[in-house]
């Protein structure tokens, strides 16, 4: 659903209530990442590509009934969001780039090789399965973060091809496919919920905007912004490097909010339990699963938490007949915790929420915010 061409869908019918939620007639997008002087932290996200062999450990996970055990990559060379002595979210994404899997940690610490973190995800890059449904991830819709990451070899290239994540200030407490977990701050329709996508408009004069900026411009004309945590308004995220141009961050922040609509995506969804779209290409046979050291059952799941999330899912879903890289997972207690190997996705409270390589990377799932916010929350 990164991928998904949302050019022609139409206009919510709340598009209105949910830009003036976020002030969208008075602000402008502020691109969350670019050079900060520092090179030990950049601003933005980091992410670091792993080979197999990579030592894997299992973090003390605060919220651990939401979180995949794992092991994940995590070590002392790992890049944490904001630097090593960040009091931010201290994201630490992570691919495997022999098995193709990406794990994702919020609030990471290495703690002297004792690592904890608030919540962690495992993520198959060659499945298109979403994580269970009221569970966050790393973030706070329970989405992967590093799909949703502008990166600078991908506008070097002149093409970006997936939405890009974003912020707002107040959102509403439920979530909409392909989103699957809420850190509202009130129950009110008028904000807007966890995975709403946000296209600028068609009509949009991209004349007077630097090259590379129309890069990104094209790509939120077709793929858009997908809401994927709270924080400051219209804050989109990006990676953390240090080679960003300056004049280009700030040809960004010149794009005006209003200039947004939120679309209705809810036609393209398949099954609400899978990122794959209708109108998808058909995907490549599904290659062997890495193998993987069996993880020990974690402890039964605790009862779901009350009114943990709402979902609004499409009164006419249509069972997906295409041919699927979904493949069904054994699993002797369907109730279980997702084990390490799985697909997966923890579930912190959103990292702002008060509930709660690569080029190469492809697939449904395919692929917040370092520097400074206005608005953080942690999750309760």
């Amino acid at each position: 659903m990164w991928h998904a061409d949302v050019s022609g869908l139409p206009v919510s019918a709340r598009s209105g209530a949910w830009l003036g939620s976020a002030n969208a007639a008075s602000t402008h997008l502020h691109p969350d990442f670019g050079s900060s002087g520092d090179p030990s932290a950049p601003y933005g996200i980091p992410w670091t590509a792993v080979p197999d062999s990579h030592g894997k450990v299992t973090p003390s996970f605060d919220y651990a009934d939401e979180s995949d055990p794992g092991p994940y990559p995590f070590g002392p060379d790992t890049p944490i969001e904001g630097g090593p002595s960040s009091t931010g979210d201290r994201h630490a994404l992570m691919i495997d780039k022999d098995t193709c899997f990406l794990y994702e940690l919020y609030d990471a610490n290495w703690n002297g090789g004792h690592p904890t973190a608030g919540s962690g995800a495992v993520f198959n890059l060659n499945s298109n399965a979403l994580r269970p449904a009221t569970w966050t991830s790393a973030d706070a819709a329970g989405l992967p973060i590093l799909p949703g990451l502008l990166r600078l070899d991908e506008v070097q290239s002149g093409r970006v091809d997936h939405a890009i994540r974003f912020t707002v200030q107040r959102t509403d407490k439920s979530f909409i496919w392909p989103a699957r977990h809420q850190a509202g701050s009130a129950n009110d329709p008028n904000l807007p919920p966890m995975g709403a996508r946000f296209r600028l408009r068609a009509d949009f004069n991209m004349a007077g905007y630097r090259p590379d900026t129309q890069v990104v411009l094209r790509a939120m004309q077709h793929y858009g912004l997908i809401l994927a945590d709270n924080g400051s308004n219209w804050y989109f995220q990006g990676e953390a490097v240090n080679n960003w141009d300056d004049g280009f961050i700030s040809d960004l922040k010149r794009v005006p909010a209003s200039a947004f609509d939120a679309v209705d995506e809810s036609s393209l969804m398949i099954d609400p339990n899978s990122g794959q779209y209708r109108g998808a290409p058909a995907p490549p046979p599904a290659p062997a699963r890495p193998s993987a050291k069996p993880a020990p059952k974690p402890p039964a799941t605790a009862a779901p938490k009350a009114a943990v999330a709402t979902v609004t899912v499409p009164s006419t879903t249509v069972p997906d007949t295409s041919t699927s890289i979904l493949e069904p997972l054994p699993t002797p207690d369907a109730q279980r915790s997702p084990q390490s190997g799985d697909v997966a996705l923890g579930t912190p409270r959103s990292s702002h929420g008060s509930s709660g390589w690569a080029p190469w990377v492809a697939g449904g799932l395919l692929l917040g915010a370092g520097g400074t916010l206005v608005w953080r929350w942690r999750r309760a």
